[in-house]
């Protein structure tokens, strides 16, 4: 694979070395402030920097968009708009009316996830949704809230989400373990969807870019255009996983709460 040109470090005896920076490097975490009590590291991370950015501007937007409220949007007003009916539509159609109830928690998540996407697609970003650490807390957090919403409003009822009324006794020794290996799986398939797709991108074009230099000007401008051609595609699948993620989410609520 293509590496990036190399630059010029200092080792411990004053020598000058050439580091090599291969398309992984841009996954390093990197504190920022080192924060440790004890033995645990509570650092300020890069990470934890494009996280804050992504809840910042999730805020600076609606701030933006709902201080005029005039009865003709303008662009940033029809966008928090669009985005607001847009995730509203969702949880309504895929866990009811009864579920709007946690729409601020979806809406929350899908912005949060959707600019950490976006953010990452910027030079010298970090893309914090590519670390299967963040999206599986995200998602490990959604499956124990949704397990608990479950139990709090049905009881033990809530176990007959794994052998639906009506089924013959007979089957329930094949679809219980089925049924309950698939909703235990949940929290996985969520965080490694999201991870995957961001990682699998990102690493892509860095190996991309690293071919626009090595080849130079005379044949550079062809990895130039399909990088210019996969950036485009990551845009689409930064706003799709943000999608599946928060519909993944409505679809577990809809189970907790109807039990279907």
């Amino acid at each position: 694979m293509a590496q990036d040109a190399a630059t010029l470090d200092v080792n411990a005896h004053g020598e000058v070395v050439h580091e090599q920076h291969g398309p992984m490097e841009q996954f390093t975490i990197k504190p920022l402030i080192p924060i440790h009590v004890g033995r645990l590291d509570l650092s300020y991370t890069n990470s934890a920097l494009f996280m804050t950015f992504a809840i910042a501007l999730s805020a600076l937007l609606f701030w933006g968009a709902t201080r005029a409220r005039t009865m003709v949007p303008g662009r940033l007003q029809s966008t928090a708009e669009v985005l607001y009916e847009f995730v509203a539509d969702m949880v309504m159609s895929n866990a009811g009316k009864e579920g709007m109830r946690y729409f601020p928690f979806i809406f929350s998540l899908f912005l949060f996830i959707l600019f950490g996407n976006l953010l990452g697609l910027m030079p010298y970003a970090f893309t914090f949704t590519s670390h299967i650490i963040v999206t599986a807390a995200l998602a490990f957090f959604i499956f124990f809230a949704v397990t608990i919403i479950g139990f709090a409003r049905h009881g033990l009822h809530f176990f007959s989400l794994f052998l639906p009324p009506g089924t013959p006794l007979w089957m329930a020794f094949i679809l219980v373990p089925l049924e309950v290996f698939s909703y235990m799986i949940r929290p996985v398939s969520m965080s490694l969807r999201l991870f995957a797709n961001m990682l699998a991108g990102h690493v892509l074009l860095k190996v991309l870019a690293g071919f626009v230099i090595s080849l130079g000007l005379l044949f550079g401008w062809v990895p130039f255009l399909a990088v210019f051609g996969v950036t485009l595609l990551e845009i689409l699948v930064a706003l799709i996983q943000a999608y599946v993620f928060a519909l993944l989410a409505c679809i577990y609520l809809n189970d907790a709460i109807h039990l279907h």
